[in-house]
């Protein structure tokens, strides 16, 4: 796939099975991931990979008891939901922005940078044939999951990859019109 096609016909697919990337192809994922853009050399990127039931289901661990912590009162069928959370592909990429102080570089610089490394890292993925989406939420911001996945105070969690193989019809979306976004300076 030429970068053109890649970068204008880019989806994100939620249904997601077996296979996860593995070897070369997860490889070159994590190169697109830091090859992102980055003020200062800072690399203010971490991820962590959970692949596998094993690794999938602690990932689901944290998420329920992350969810008892914020309300102990939670209805028991929505802490098996986010148990169940992780298991809806074969891999779960955590990013995190690994922010620090700097006179030129401010931190929303730093979570951008982790940012575009989430977007690289789905376009890698969707370029060898795989599915991705990017999902945000709750559990990027509970403190008990940010202290499972040890991140310092001033770290963020932009988001989790989930990637596999599309596990259906990627459905056709409509051509945007760019000239309702963009403007010329007049």
């Amino acid at each position: 796939m030429d970068a053109m096609t890649l970068l204008t016909t880019r989806y994100s697919s939620s249904r997601l099975t077996e296979p996860a990337p593995e070897g070369e192809a997860l490889q070159l994922i994590k190169q697109a991931a830091v090859r992102v853009p980055d003020h200062g050399g800072l690399r203010p990127w971490r991820f962590v990979v959970f692949k596998g039931k094993s690794a999938l289901s602690k990932l689901g661990d944290i998420f329920a008891e992350a969810a008892l912590e914020e309300d102990p009162s939670i209805a028991n069928d929505l802490v098996e939901r986010a148990r169940q959370l992780p298991l809806r592909a074969p891999m779960v990429i955590a990013c995190i922005a690994k922010c620090r102080e700097h006179h030129k570089v401010p931190v929303a610089e730093q979570v951008q940078s982790a940012a575009c490394a989430v977007m690289a890292m789905q376009q890698a993925a969707f370029a060898q044939g795989f599915g991705g989406i990017w999902r945000t939420g709750a559990y990027t911001q509970y403190e008990f999951v940010r202290q499972a996945l040890g991140l310092a105070e001033d770290d963020e969690i932009v988001g989790y990859l989930y990637l596999g193989t599309c596990a259906s019809e990627v459905p056709q979306r409509p051509q945007l019109e760019v000239s309702e976004f963009f403007s010329d300076f007049q």
